[in-house]
């Protein structure tokens, strides 16, 4: 044991920094590449257990109960977001992190947690008797204490995405997700209720806790002898989570308080569906651009290129699937979730044709995050959250669940707009670098919702029975997928097929991973 930081050491990083060699590109591509493939591959795993226990947990639960426990873990996500301080973001920027560095990250990360719990369980009755339901105080109470065992994982598996070695990250964060997944539904069986999702919640934490020791040698301990390195970065990271949490949670607290708790279940349900690009795709991917342009930081790779293409790639895959999510709306949320949730239709046609350019802010924030632009993401966020809580207030009382979704998109659409832009300019890319880079994925989606709507199969006003919505969704599915790729194909081959493009860096992870399989 090391006498100096009273735990084993975290692997040595093998940063280049500016003096190495420069990293091409392709390099910093292929590996955030690698790395997006294992968490969409952990969320594409879970999203299929997910899905099929919601399929089961709608017809054993009420909306209430969803909607109760949306409202709870909103509010306490948004205390837990208040006091988030970004530690294990700085351990991946910095290009020769110490052992104190680790222990003090993991002792600010116990504080905070117990901070949070502590809110949470004090608040617990004031929010109950706020929104009207006395149900919402024990269920925070579990909530506030899961918050507080948090704070005890290992630090130490923040290396999983320092070294891009999201392969071990997947086994990290599936094996608690599918317990937590066979602990609800097997409670819902039992004795249906709000506690079924509370158990499956704690399973999932806790399970998180106990295998990041098993999988990682590190051991941290209480220290704060690096708190001046952290301490800079921790303000604008804290900032930046109250201000995020106050714009990504404000539908719910709007729409629970306007319209009640059922509301806010239904609208979550919908959301749920129509930001699956979002969940499956674009913030796996962010979530590996995150170290793969710090990396490239560190080796002097052109971040620029890197930007660029996986822009290109990213739009590439969402654009489609958001699109394709909004055309068939209606139908999948009467299959989904049956007749009683078709008030979530409208939601999923609002928010999934956002949801489906979210990649170019995703990107270009884990791009400006990895450069340490802080206080430029802040100002984004003080800005977007402005719009969108100004618009839920202005159309939740007029439109209902259709103004809410209206207030989400707009805002999403802005953040797309301002985040690029000021990426772009730090990049030194000049103002027609998107549009050159999502010009084909954007005419290939038009085309397919032109081709569907034109046929009765998208954007439709509902189905009269199961029957004709799975009919309905059986033949959107397939002949707007062939029909985006033939026209994806085309107009890539018309541009002369380049070879650093979209569609050429889609070909090529596709073979890496058949050639994996």
């Amino acid at each position: 044991m090391n006498e100096t930081t009273g735990g084993e050491a975290p692997p040595a990083p093998r940063p280049t920094n500016g003096s190495g060699p420069t990293a091409p590109p392709d390099s910093v591509l292929t590996r955030t590449a690698r790395g997006a493939g294992w968490v969409i591959a952990w969320r594409l795993a879970t999203r299929a257990l997910g899905f099929a226990s919601t399929l089961v947990l709608v017809r054993l639960l009420s909306p209430e109960d969803f909607g109760l426990v949306a409202l709870a873990a909103a509010f306490a996500v948004a205390l837990e977001v208040c006091l988030e301080i970004g530690v294990e973001e700085q351990i991946i920027r910095t290009p020769q992190p110490t052992p104190a560095l680790y222990h003090t990250a993991f002792t600010l990360s116990l504080i905070r947690a117990l901070l949070v719990g502590a809110m949470v369980l004090a608040l617990a009755a004031p929010a109950a008797a706020f929104f009207g339901d006395p149900r919402l105080g024990p269920v925070l109470v579990a909530l506030g204490l899961l918050a507080m065992a948090d704070g005890l994982i290992n630090v130490g598996v923040v290396d999983f995405r320092r070294d891009l070695a999201f392969d071990r990250e997947f086994r990290f964060l599936l094996w608690p997700r599918v317990a937590g997944i066979v602990v609800t539904i097997a409670i819902a069986f039992m004795a249906p209720g709000e506690w079924a999702l509370v158990a499956g919640i704690a399973v999932n934490r806790l399970g998180r806790v106990v295998l990041s020791y098993v999988m990682h040698p590190f051991r941290p301990r209480l220290m704060l002898a690096e708190w001046r390195a952290l301490a800079g970065v921790s303000v604008l990271s804290w900032a930046i989570g109250v201000v995020g949490m106050a714009r990504d949670r404000s539908d719910s607290f709007v729409i629970g308080r306007m319209m009640g708790t059922a509301e806010v279940g239904i609208f979550a349900a919908g959301a749920e569906i129509a930001t699956l690009p979002t969940t499956e795709l674009v913030e796996p991917v962010a979530r590996a651009c995150f170290p793969g342009f710090a990396a490239s930081a560190r080796e002097g790779a052109d971040m620029a290129e890197a930007w660029r293409r996986i822009i290109g790639l990213s739009a590439l895959v969402s654009l489609p699937l958001g699109t394709g999510l909004s055309l068939v709306a209606a139908d999948l949320v009467h299959l989904a979730y049956g007749p009683a949730w078709m008030a979530a239709a409208p939601v999923v046609v609002v928010i999934g044709l956002s949801a489906a350019v979210s990649p170019l802010a995703s990107v270009s924030q884990a791009m400006l995050g990895a450069r340490t632009m802080l206080r430029t993401i802040l100002c984004v966020f003080l800005l977007t959250m402005a719009v969108r809580v100004g618009l839920l207030l202005a159309l939740t009382p007029a439109l209902g669940l259709l103004g809410a979704a209206l207030a989400v998109a707009a805002s999403g659409l802005l953040d797309n707009a301002v985040q690029v832009g000021i990426a772009q300019r730090r990049l030194g890319l000049p103002p027609g670098t998107l549009p050159r880079e999502i010009a084909r994925p954007v005419l290939a989606a038009a085309a397919m919702a032109g081709l569907l709507w034109s046929l009765g199969l998208g954007w439709t006003g509902g189905a009269d029975g199961a029957g004709e919505a799975l009919w309905r969704v059986l033949m959107a599915v397939p002949l707007g997928a062939a029909f985006h790729v033939a026209v994806s194909a085309a107009l890539w081959w018309l541009a002369g097929r380049p070879a650093r493009s979209a569609e050429a860096d889609l070909i090529a992870a596709v073979r890496r991973a058949l050639g994996r399989a």
